[in-house]
């Protein structure tokens, strides 16, 4: 065999008219990671091994799909909000009320996909995929736990989701405190933490149909969206006005997907305030983008809407896999690299922010007038 020698050192051997033009997208750090050991920690691995696909800032969390249910609340996202990782939060409401069993110390268990559904509900257990869970003590108590919440002096009113959660997180923060159970619900961190958390459809949710049931006994506890469409507008509109980034962290899509980035056209469509879009945009999806639906809308498609900076499009991310796969990957990895953030409390400054939001609003649409 004949002996060929290369160069010990990469030199472009063919000169070209291009040759500035392609330095400018060829000088990331070069893709040759080593092989992996078994020693390496996961920061390391991600580090060295996924050098194309590293993401950036978080700043609102969506939560779509059965994540609290399969403990994620308490694994990945209460340590996100305790760091100070996540400032505002749009989750399913399923989420949310299932977040309320780890809360009451009632049990979850994994399972299987594969039993048989009929006998499961001639048992009384309720099956979350591979999820399994009591009908009588999980759901029903859960339910009637809520519906004892639902009813106190301090629902009686017209609120936002935000509002709702915080008051029910404050139970929940004190049944953690009597099971002793520390860190268990999502609902309890972010109402210590401040984090506001919204919900883009609370009818269609358990916590949504127990607000309907105790409604027809005449409780005056009235869910207003409209609420939360300016309170969401207004937390990203009040770090654009200090100079400040934005970005979005997707888990899964669906409806929360969709209300964390309308946040930016309602600023810019509605409100006719003129901005860019988000700067950071990160999904993990299994969702294609061919079938037209949200979920699996990408971020250049998010563009065109003004949902995205388009400037910040080559760094926006779109991971196709499991939720529950990569989620504690992410804040494993966050966790690790990263120090704690000082704690924005946003929900505290809903009022200061609102304030902003309706001023500049008037001062960009000066034809508008107040009514009534």
């Amino acid at each position: 065999m004949s002996k060929i020698v290369l160069p010990k050192k990469f030199v472009s051997q063919y000169p070209h008219k291009f040759a500035k033009g392609k330095r400018m997208y060829l000088r990331g750090k070069r893709i040759l990671p080593k092989p992996i050991s078994g020693k390496e920690s996961l920061p390391d691995l991600i580090d060295s091994t996924f050098l194309a696909y590293n993401a950036g800032v978080t700043v609102g969390m969506s939560l779509a799909g059965a994540l609290t249910p399969a403990g994620l609340g308490s694994a990945a996202v209460i340590p996100l909000i305790k760091a100070g990782f996540v400032d505002w939060i749009v989750a399913t409401g399923a989420n949310l009320y299932h977040d309320m069993h780890h809360a009451m110390n009632l049990p979850l268990w994994r399972g299987s996909p594969f039993v048989r559904d009929p006998e499961l509900r001639r048992y009384g257990v309720v099956r979350i995929y591979d999820i399994l869970l009591d009908y009588d003590d999980v759901l029903m108590r859960t339910d009637d736990i809520l519906r004892k919440i639902l009813i106190q002096e301090e629902f009686q009113k017209e609120m936002g989701t935000a509002e709702l959660h915080h008051l029910i997180g404050k139970y929940c923060a004190e049944f953690e405190n009597q099971s002793g159970i520390k860190d268990a619900s999502v609902l309890a961190a972010a109402y210590r933490a401040g984090v506001p958390c919204f919900c883009p459809s609370p009818g269609d949710s358990t916590i949504g149909m127990n607000i309907a049931g105790v409604e027809l006994r005449g409780n005056k506890l009235r869910v207003n969206p409209s609420i939360d469409v300016n309170e969401t507008t207004a937390i990203v509109l009040d770090a654009k006005l200090r100079k400040q980034k934005t970005g979005v962290l997707l888990i899964g899509g669906g409806s929360p997907k969709n209300f964390t980035l309308q946040t930016e056209p309602q600023i810019q469509e509605v409100l006719r305030i003129k901005e860019m879009g988000h700067d950071y945009f990160l999904q993990f999806t299994d969702a294609r983008p061919d079938t037209g639906g949200l979920s699996g809308a990408t971020p250049s498609e998010a563009v065109s809407w003004g949902k995205i900076d388009p400037n910040q499009l080559p760094d926006a991310v779109v991971c196709y896999t499991d939720s529950t796969i990569a989620l504690p990957m992410l804040a494993h990895y966050a966790l690790a690299r990263r120090g704690q953030r000082k704690l924005k409390r946003l929900y505290d400054r809903r009022p200061a922010l609102i304030k902003r939001l309706t001023e500049e609003y008037f001062a960009h649409n000066k034809d508008a007038t107040p009514i009534g």
